[in-house]
C-alpha cells in the first residue's frame, strides 16, 4: 500500500497500516519531512522556531531511524509532488491501494487521475474537504476503473473512497465539548447515536452496549483510557457477562437509529435569508412601538366614551390629533380638549420612535451579511476558537444541535467566515493571545471552550488562559501529535481536577477510517471512547469465514467486532458510498432496508450486507485483505 501526504495524517496512516493491518507500506513525503518535521506532525507545524528546534532535537536524540515512531520495514520515498514518475517509483502499478492525504484538494485530485491511469485495479482513498466535488470525483474515477477493466473483470475491487479528516473528527470534538450530547455517526440515510450512561443506568431505547468506560477517569494520576491502560482502561464491545460484572463502570450504548435526512448544505454559495420582522427591530424598540399603539387605542376608547361617537370615527379623530392635522377643539368640552392635548403629546413621542425604527431597519439590511456580535446576557454557550477546516465542520455540527456558539477568529478571510454569516453566529475577530478577546466572547459565562486552530501552541495557550478565567470550564483542544495530546491531557487534568479537560488528535481520530477504506471497506465513521476509537463499517458477509454461515451471536467476538444491523435492500439498489459524502441521494431502498433488531439466532448468508462496530485491531483481523493470496497476479 502507498501513502502520499505532507502532514501528520500521512505518518499516522502509514503506522496504522503497518502495525495494525500488517501491510507493506510505501510512504511518500516531501524532502523536508525527515529533517524538519517530527513524525506525526503537529508540534513542529504549530510551534514557533524555538519549539521547532526543541522537538527536532528530541527526535534526533531518539535515534529511531528515518521516520521516528513508525515500524521498521516502511519504505520512505521523498518527493516534492506526487508526479507520474514519483507514483511509478512508489510502485503504484503493483500496489493494492493508494491513499492521497495531502492538505491540498487539487494535488490529491491530480495525483488520483494519474494513478488511476497507471493502475485501473488500484483502490483509491482521497482526502478532500469539498464534499460535493468529492462525490463527483468518486463517480468519475470508479467509471474510469470499470471501463479500463472491461466486461470480464466483474470481481475487480478498484473502488474510490473520498474522506475528510474534518468530517471524521468534527463529531468527536463536538460531542466531547457538549455535555450530554450524543456521539453521532451518519450512515446511508440513518443516524447512529452513541451516548454515555452512568453506572447502573439503562434505558428501553438502548440497542447495544458498545463499551465499558474506564475506572480511572476521575484519578489524575491514573491511566487515561488509552490502549496502555490495562484492565482499568475502557473495555470495547463487551459481552453480556462482562457488562453484568462491571457494576461500577459507565457504559457507551447505541441508543437510537433513525433517518437523518440530507446533510446541511455547505456555506459556499449560500445566501443569507431575508431578515424576519423580529430581527428588523430591537426588543426595546418593539416594546416602545407596542406602548405607543396601546396609548393610541386608549385615547380612542376615551374619546368614544366622552363624545359618544362611533369607535371608528373616534379612532380617526384620535389619529388626526396624533399627527397634528385636526382642528383645535376650542369650543368643545374640557374632556375633549384634554384628550386632544394628550394625542398631540403622544404624536411627539411617536416621531423619534418611527425614526429609530427606520434607522434600525436600514442597519439590519445593511449588516445582514456582516458578522454578528455576542448579544448581551449570553451564557451557557460554546466558545469555538478557529474557523478553518475543522472549525467550520464543528460549527455546523453545533448549530445542527441548536447549541449557541460564539466563534473567535483572527483571520477575517478564514474558510469558515461565510458559514458563520449564513448561520448568523456571533464572531469575535482578534488574536486570542491578546487580552480582551476571549472576554469579548463571554468566556466567563460559557459552558465549554473548543480550541481547534491549526496551531497547537495557540490552542494550548488559549486553553490555559480560559482555565485561568474559569477553573471549572469544559475545555477541548485539537492537537496534531497524539503523544503531545496525551501529555497535555494528563497535565491539565492534574492541575484542574474539578474541570473537564479533553485533548483530541485529529490524526488519531481520522487515521483508522482512512486505513479501513484502503482495505476495501466502506467506513461510516469513528466514535471515540476516551482515548480509544471504535469504528463503524458496512461489510459484505461473503468471503469472510468469521461471519458467513454463522449466527449473529456466534459471529460476535467480544473486544473485537459486533454485528449491529442487516441491510435487506436488494443488491441492485444498494448505495456504494458513505452517506456523508452523498448527501443528496434520496433512493428509498437505502432508507428502508436496514434491520436493527436482529436476533442472535439469525444466520448470516453470503449475500448479506451488515453494519458492524469493531476496534481497530478487530477490524484488521476480521477484514484482512482477501487479495493477499492473489498477490502473484
Amino acid at each position: 500500500m502507498v501513502v502520499c501526504g505532507d502532514d501528520g495524517l500521512a505518518h499516522r496512516l502509514a503506522a496504522e497500516l503497518r502495525v495494525v493491518y500488517r501491510e507493506q507500506v510505501t510512504l511518500v513525503v516531501p524532502p523536508s519531512e525527515r529533517t524538519v518535521r517530527p513524525p506525526v506532525v503537529g508540534r513542529a507545524r504549530a510551534a514557533s522556531a524555538a519549539l521547532l528546534g526543541a522537538v527536532t532535537a528530541a527526535v534526533n536524540r531518539a535515534g529511531t531511524g528515518p521516520v521516528a515512531g513508525e515500524p521498521g520495514g516502511t519504505r520512505v520515498l521523498e518527493a516534492a509532488e506526487p508526479t507520474e514518475a514519483t507514483l511509478a517509483e512508489a510502485g503504484v502499478e503493483r500496489a493494492a491501494a493508494l491513499a492521497l492525504v495531502y492538505d491540498d484538494d487539487e494535488t490529491n485530485i491530480r495525483a488520483a487521475l494519474t494513478a488511476r491511469r497507471l493502475n485501473p485495479r488500484l483502490r483509491l482513498v482521497l482526502r478532500l474537504y469539498n464534499r460535493r466535488l468529492g462525490q463527483h470525483i468518486e463517480e468519475l474515477l470508479d467509471q474510469a476503473a470499470s471501463l479500463a477493466a472491461g466486461p470480464g473483470e466483474g470481481g475487480l475491487d478498484a473502488s474510490t473512497t473520498v474522506l475528510s479528516d474534518a468530517d471524521t473528527a468534527a463529531p468527536a470534538l463536538t460531542a466531547t465539548a457538549v455535555a450530554g450530547t450524543s456521539k453521532v455517526v451518519q450512515t446511508d440515510g440513518l443516524l447512529l447515536r452513541a451516548v454515555e450512561r452512568p453506572p447502573g443506568e439503562t434505558h428501553p431505547s438502548d440497542l447495544a452496549t458498545l463499551a465499558l468506560l474506564s475506572t480511572t477517569r476521575s484519578d489524575p494520576a491514573g491511566a487515561d483510557g488509552s490502549e496502555d491502560s490495562g484492565e482499568q482502561g475502557p473495555r470495547m464491545l463487551p459481552d453480556a457477562v462482562q457488562v453484568a460484572a462491571a457494576g461500577g463502570r459507565g457504559t457507551v450504548v447505541l441508543e437510537q437509529v433513525s433517518y437523518a435526512g440530507p446533510a446541511m448544505p455547505s456555506g459556499r454559495g449560500g445566501r443569507n435569508p431575508m431578515p424576519s420582522f423580529g430581527s428588523l427591530f430591537s426588543r426595546r424598540l418593539r416594546w416602545s412601538l407596542a406602548g405607543l399603539v396601546t396609548c393610541v387605542a386608549g385615547l380612542a376608547v376615551a374619546l368614544t366614551v366622552v363624545s359618544g361617537d362611533h369607535p371608528l370615527h373616534a379612532t380617526y379623530l384620535t389619529l388626526l390629533d396624533l399627527f397634528a392635522i385636526n382642528e383645535p377643539a376650542l369650543h368643545q368640552s374640557l374632556a375633549r380638549q384634554i384628550l386632544q392635548l394628550l394625542s398631540g403629546l403622544t404624536g411627539l413621542l411617536l416621531l423619534p420612535v418611527l425614526l429609530a425604527a427606520v434607522l434600525e431597519a436600514l442597519g439590519t439590511f445593511r449588516s445582514a451579511s456582516a458578522l454578528r456580535k455576542p448579544p448581551r446576557g449570553l451564557g451557557g454557550h460554546v466558545v469555538l476558537l478557529g474557523l478553518g477546516k475543522i472549525g467550520t465542520r464543528v460549527l455546523t455540527r453545533l448549530r445542527e444541535l441548536h447549541i449557541p456558539v460564539v466563534c473567535v477568529e483572527s483571520d477575517p478571510e478564514a474558510r469558515g467566515m461565510p458559514t458563520a454569516r449564513r448561520l448568523r453566529v456571533p464572531v469575535v475577530l482578534g488574536d486570542v493571545t491578546q487580552e480582551g478577546v476571549l472576554e469579548a466572547a463571554k468566556i466567563h459565562r460559557a459552558h465549554a471552550f473548543l480550541a481547534v486552530t491549526s496551531e497547537d501552541t495557540t490552542n494550548l495557550e488559549a486553553a490555559l488562559y480560559a482555565r485561568s478565567v474559569r477553573p471549572d470550564l469544559r475545555v477541548v483542544l485539537r492537537l496534531y501529535d497524539d503523544d503531545f495530546a496525551k501529555a497535555v491531557y494528563r497535565t491539565l487534568r492534574a492541575a484542574h481536577p474539578r474541570g473537564f479537560t479533553r485533548s483530541r488528535s485529529v490524526t488519531h481520530l481520522a487515521a483508522p477510517a482512512f486505513a479501513g477504506a484502503m482495505s476495501g471497506r466502506q467506513i461510516l465513521g469513528a466514535i471515540p471512547v476516551e482515548r480509544r476509537v471504535l469504528l463503524f463499517a458496512t461489510l459484505e458477509v461473503g468471503g469472510h469465514p468469521q461471519l458467513e454461515d454463522r449466527t449473529v451471536g456466534e459471529a460476535f467476538r467480544p473486544g473485537a467486532w459486533r454485528v449491529l444491523a442487516l441491510d435487506r435492500t436488494p443488491p441492485g439498489e444498494r448505495r456504494d458510498g458513505p452517506a456523508a459524502e452523498r448527501p443528496h441521494d434520496d433512493r428509498a431502498g437505502a432508507r428502508s432496508g436496514w434491520v436493527w433488531d436482529l436476533p442472535d439466532t439469525y444466520v448470516l448468508q453470503r449475500g448479506d450486507r451488515v453494519v458492524l462496530a469493531a476496534t481497530r485491531r478487530g477490524m484488521a483481523e476480521l477484514l484482512r485483505r482477501r487479495g493477499r493470496e492473489r498477490a502473484g497476479t
